[in-house]
């Protein structure tokens, strides 16, 4: 399948005509302009076409225009500019940014402010539950400021600030404060009228709207104080020093060009409808979706929403399985792994801020990427119904085994036999109730008992909420849960029973923080898995580490080592979406990494080559160190995972894995 690229809020491709401008500087119009002679000239001239294109699209005919390296060095410059002039002025005592803004708004205040030694308070202005400025908080604190720093729409939900309430408020102080508005997520998208309404800087970066990384523009209205950044070589006009990036602006020009002559990108009605159709299909394919800011007040090529129950890497894991590509919030926060502050600062529940989900387009977007983008949309709804995460019909293959649900490092474990249709739950918690409610519904499995290896009183809680969300009686029980007089719970062929302090699975598995010596377990299931070890063992780790595979190597390996296992450990609903690797004599087999227990008995009693993938390669990783640790030899993992695999090796389906071993 081919790419469809939902995360144009992060980066966009380079737009053709964009890249064709660049090569031509690159290869033709290459000379350096501050070089007096022919071809500098001609270097010259060609940027400051590109200048005179930009106040057009702008509509800046005056204040400064200055070529930078993105909004990031445009924002540390105007708030440089805007804090050298403001040494020494009486009155001033705060530093304002919107609640919302980007990182680094206020790290640039807060570093230059230190430097520069003005001790101003650095204050973030609040933000409605919409996501917009409390203007009666700034009515009341932008007389005592110097710099107010705002953004003309957000690039986590798309919210567009009222400009015109600001530039009010801020006319109406008898000291105006310096204003710095980030038009980065505007360009192409909104009227920014950056003379009419008084603002003093503005910085754009050109990557957002299909010019390559490494360029941008600042504004800076007439008269508004200015202090370079960069000093050197007197390069624009000793404004900004350094050879100018002449390809990049050669690439912003013909970007600016399009947005000029108006038939390459989507005016406004057509991306309201396109965001219209998006959003059908996400209501469509999740029940229960909730959209984090009100459409009306977004731009309409955003879209951010949550999913009760779902988390945002689950959903991010299900839509890259479809080949789609969305994100959790800001591109620059994503590796961080933490709840969106900007939704937070909006005052949502921890859920929505936790779960959020961006999907973004750009205006050069049309009408048959938006279909397809639909269908997958529809298809990661239905992958969902198939693997018991969203509301369906009974299905035809429920679990059977152990299945490990994670959340911050606690692990809960359900345990069932398919043919009984009964279950028993290990050490759930409060928050994974609803999740694994829908599950037992959906798999139509009897709940024989919840319970705790610990004693820990989330886990009671747990209990108590399941049994009121399926409506259930459980049997009497003690305080961990495990039914009185009930020596050995059943399932099926299988046994839970207590030694000691354990819970024991058919003799082999133990569940909890640690085995009990005496209970004569083969593994520890654990309790708790910060290090993401997965399984351990009751003799010591083996000391050895897991090999690595790169993908180029991968048919190599398949053909040297013919009996090799190759194991996807993605998860059921990413499988139902995706492709494998299709490789001449290849054995998959699809074993998710939470139900990876189930398999490891097999794996160690035929000890032979086992190479595990997923799609970055951090989940394969785990199942490989697990099986190293206990002393399989010959365990592998692909480095950077289907992802990076190269894309000759990308076609195949996801037939060529196994069904009959879907464990």
């Amino acid at each position: 399948m081919e790419e469809i690229y939902l995360d144009a809020n992060a980066t966009t491709p380079v737009l053709p005509a964009a890249r064709a401008a660049a090569l031509a500087a690159m290869s033709e119009d290459f000379g350096n302009p501050s070089s007096v002679h022919s071809t500098g000239l001609k270097a010259r001239a060609m940027m400051d076409a590109v200048r005179e294109r930009a106040r057009r699209v702008l509509n800046a005919p005056d204040g400064r225009l200055l070529f930078m390296s993105g909004a990031t060095e445009g924002i540390q410059t105007a708030v440089l500019s805007a804090l050298t002039a403001l040494r020494g002025r009486l009155g001033v005592d705060y530093l304002l940014y919107g609640a919302t803004e980007h990182k680094a708004v206020p790290e640039a205040l807060k570093h230059w402010n230190a430097l520069l030694g003005l001790q101003l308070q650095v204050l973030a202005i609040p933000v409605d539950a919409h996501g917009r400025h409390d203007l009666d908080w700034l009515r009341a604190h932008a007389p005592r400021a110097g710099l107010v720093c705002t953004m003309a729409a957000n690039n986590e939900t798309g919210v567009v600030s009222d400009l015109d309430g600001i530039a009010a408020v801020l006319n109406a102080c008898e000291t105006r404060p310096f204003w710095m508005v980030d038009g980065v997520q505007a360009l192409g998208k909104l009227p920014l009228q950056l003379r009419e309404r008084g603002i003093d800087y503005a910085p754009f970066s050109g990557h957002k709207l299909y010019a390559p990384k490494g360029i941008g523009v600042l504004y800076v209205r007439e008269g508004a104080p200015f202090t370079p950044l960069m000093a050197g070589g007197g390069q624009e006009g000793a404004l900004r020093s350094g050879t100018e990036n002449m390809s990049g602006i050669a690439a912003l020009g013909a970007v600016l060009a399009a947005l000029e002559e108006g038939q390459s990108f989507r005016d406004h009605a057509m991306l309201a409808r396109f965001r219209d159709a998006l959003a059908q299909a996400l209501q469509e394919a999740f029940p229960g979706l909730v959209f984090n800011v009100p459409l009306a007040l977004s731009l309409p090529t955003t879209l951010n929403f949550a999913v009760p129950g779902l988390s945002s890497r689950l959903l991010q894991d299900l839509f890259d399985a479809a080949e789609v590509r969305v994100s959790g919030g800001s591109a620059c926060s994503a590796a961080k792994a933490q709840p969106s502050f900007v939704l937070q600062a909006m005052g949502l529940p921890d859920w929505q801020a936790a779960g959020a989900v961006r999907l973004s387009i750009g205006p050069a977007a049309d009408a048959n990427f938006i279909a397809e983008a639909c269908a997958r949309i529809r298809a990661c709804g239905e992958s969902l119904r198939q693997s018991c995460l969203s509301p369906a019909e009974n299905l035809p293959l429920p679990d059977d085994g152990i299945t490990r649900f994670a959340q911050d490092g606690a692990c809960c474990y359900l345990i069932a036999d398919r043919e009984a249709r009964a279950c028993v739950l290990i050490d759930p918690l409060p928050e994974q109730v609803s999740r694994l409610a829908q599950r037992l519904r959906c798999q139509d499995f009897a709940l024989r008992a919840v319970i705790s290896s610990s004693g820990e009183p989330a886990h009671a809680e747990a209990r108590e909420l399941l049994a009121a969300e399926l409506g259930l009686s459980l049997p009497a029980a003690d305080a961990r849960g495990w039914p009185l007089d009930t020596p050995v719970l059943a399932l099926g062929q299988r046994r839970l029973e207590r030694r000691g302090q354990s819970l024991l699975l058919d003799g082999q598995i133990a569940f909890g923080a640690a085995a009990d010596p005496a209970c004569g377990a083969r593994f520890i299931a654990p309790a708790f898995d910060a290090e993401q070890q997965i399984v351990l063992g009751c003799a010591p780790a083996t000391a050895c580490d897991a090999g690595q595979l790169d993908g180029r190597a991968l048919q190599d390996f398949v053909e040297r080592q013919p009996e090799a296992l190759l194991v996807d450990v993605r998860e059921p609903y990413e499988q139902f979406l995706s492709r494998t690797p299709e490789l001449a004599g290849a054995r998959w087999e699809a074993v998710p990494l939470s139900r990876l227990l189930n398999a490891l008995p097999a794996w160690l009693a035929q000890p032979r080559p086992l190479l595990f993938v997923c799609r970055s390669g951090n989940r394969s990783r785990q199942a490989a160190l697990a099986l190293a640790r206990l002393g399989h030899a010959q365990s592998y993992t692909l480095a950077g995972g289907l992802a990076l695999l190269p894309a000759t090796a990308k076609t195949g389906s996801a037939t060529s894995i196994d069904p009959a071993f879907h464990v």
